[in-house]
């Protein structure tokens, strides 16, 4: 490496961030990192990836569609499908890839009545929308949907699998598909809440034909969660410099442990393999430089792009090495973790920069702040077998083990009895998952408390929501006393302005009688004009 020139050097550092990014497939705002994926991704995520487990397509009308099995499918990356629920609605064919934002809502199949403009009614709400896929991102078409009023979308595949003889012989294709797309995230997936799944050629030109034939279709969505047991297991993939996560790991903390002993957390730290990134030279030498350590075997990407400053990769390496020592010492036996939340919301708060992140001091005072014994998180490291020289480390292995047998292909992703959870990583949104997780009859009362309740942070805090119903409504206590309030307030400036405008009337009368009407006492001599205004105008000025 020295006696490679600066410019062999530069050239050398960034084919190896292209190779470690291509590596990765992240829900980051990253386009370049969002939607790339390598064979060696894919192939780890085989059969045991999460992108078909939580999730069923079913037709129950027309009968003849109806399959006991349900049909095959591919689920969406983002949006956020109601799990443990499900959505079963009349279907309507756009007729269109739908890549054009001004959706015409008076188009497609079944055909509709006529209004009174003689123009189609619309697709009348709730529906699922089939479009046709191609012309631009799965993200798109979507979101274009959401906006028409949508309940939940079908992509219908134009591509048949190569598998499939008949379909490519019956469509007369000349290219096909060894397998269904993943339908990722592009980077802007942050806004869709609606669920959308990728229905595959064969079976989407079945539901398209009865539609073109005016027949209605109705399909159902369903997302359901294993249930075991009383306890639910949920987990978290994700890195200490990944920027999505950020924000759910300093609110997590306090949902953690209104569950307690009722759910199980394990926090995962991605590493990437060196050595099948051919980082690791024939010689044990480190071909990545500082995006690895042990000579290469432990990789992770450059958080800020920049091979020469800032945060490297071996940095970002050491700390999750380390968030997976506190792990072990400080949350594997009750689950909870509480001082795992101290550590890295500290961390974040102090250390999460180019200046300090890979600051031991920093780190330091990261343990004091949660309460962790250094000394025990150090000799961990060590004797896991650290990060020098050419040497396996035995935690940050059984990391990258458990996300091959995962099928971990998106950063960050929670699971929740094993299952991927879909959609923008929200502390309500994992939570509901994990409430939904439990054996019928066995949720805890946090669940049943929290889960629908308007202000779901105060409810967490306090373990009582005092404004149910969602929506972020109030309570009646809080609206009949502002109501009080407001009649009070009201009542009060009405009675103010009334004794204000009488004074005023008062002091009027008293100065036109002190100027012009001169009064006769009783004992017939004239009085002074103001004797009657001192007196209020209390006489009776009509004498009979």
């Amino acid at each position: 490496y020295v006696s490679k020139t600066k410019v062999e050097q530069k050239t050398i550092k960034n084919n190896i961030t292209l190779s470690l990014y291509n590596y990765s497939v992240t829900s980051t705002m990253t386009p370049f990192r969002s939607i790339s994926l390598t064979a060696l991704l894919l192939g780890t995520a085989a059969a045991d990836s999460a992108d078909s487990v939580s999730s069923r397509l079913q037709v129950h009308v027309p009968q003849t569609l109806f399959r006991p099995e349900g049909y095959d499918h591919r689920e969406a990356l983002f949006g956020v499908p109601p799990y443990g629920g499900s959505i079963a609605q009349s279907v309507y064919y756009a007729d269109s890839d739908l890549c054009d934002p001004t959706v015409d809502t008076r188009k497609g199949y079944p055909i509709r009545a006529k209004d009174n403009n003689g123009k189609m009614e619309p697709w009348p709400t709730p529906y699922i929308l089939m479009v046709d896929r191609g012309g631009c991102s799965f993200v798109q078409k979507v979101r274009n949907a959401q906006r028409s009023g949508a309940a939940g979308v079908v992509i219908a595949d134009n591509t048949c699998l190569c598998s499939d003889k008949d379909c490519v012989s019956a469509n007369g294709q000349d290219v096909c598909q060894p397998a269904e797309p993943i339908m990722a995230d592009d980077g802007s997936g942050g806004d869709i809440s609606i669920p959308s799944f990728l229905m595959f050629k064969v079976d989407a030109d079945e539901i398209k034909a009865e539609l073109r034939a005016n027949h209605m279709v109705q399909i159902e969505m369903q997302w359901a969660l294993p249930k075991p047991d009383d306890r639910v297991e949920y987990d978290l993939w994700t890195t200490p410099s990944d920027v999505v996560s950020k924000d759910f790991q300093k609110k997590f903390k306090s949902v953690a442990q209104a569950l307690g002993d009722r759910a199980y957390f394990t926090p995962h730290m991605y590493i990437y393999d060196g050595i099948k990134s051919n980082c690791q030279g024939f010689d044990g030498e480190n071909m990545c430089f500082n995006l690895c350590t042990n000579n290469g075997r432990y990789c992770a990407t450059d958080p800020d792009n920049d091979l020469d400053h800032g945060i490297s990769g071996a940095d970002v390496v050491k700390e999750s090495l380390r968030r997976i020592c506190i792990w072990k010492h400080y949350g594997e036996q009750d689950g909870v973790g509480t001082q795992w939340w101290d550590y890295v919301q500290a961390f974040m708060e102090r250390c999460d920069n180019p200046d300090y992140f890979m600051n031991d001091d920093c780190a330091g005072d990261c343990y004091k702040h949660a309460n962790i014994n250094q000394d025990i998180i150090d000799r961990c490291m060590r004797d896991s077998g650290g990060l020098e020289k050419d040497t396996p480390n035995t935690f940050l292995d059984l990391e990258m083990q458990a996300q091959v047998s995962r099928g971990v292909v998106i950063l960050p992703t929670a699971f929740v009895n094993t299952v991927a959870l879909r959609g923008g990583l929200s502390t309500a949104t994992v939570f509901t998952a994990i409430c939904n997780g439990y054996l019928d009859g066995t949720e805890p009362k946090i669940c049943a408390e929290c889960e629908s309740c308007g202000d779901f942070d105060e409810c967490i805090a306090n373990k009582k929501c005092k404004s149910k119903g969602g929506g972020g409504g109030v309570s009646t206590h809080t609206f009949m006393s502002s109501i009080l309030f407001i009649c009070i307030a009201f009542g009060g400036a009405a009675f103010y302005h009334y004794r204000k405008t009488r004074e005023e009337m008062r002091e009027q009368v008293r100065g036109i009688l002190a100027e012009y009407m001169p009064l006769e006492g009783e004992d017939g001599a004239v009085g002074s004009p103001m004797d009657f205004a001192r007196r209020g105008g209390s006489e009776n000025l009509m004498m009979s």
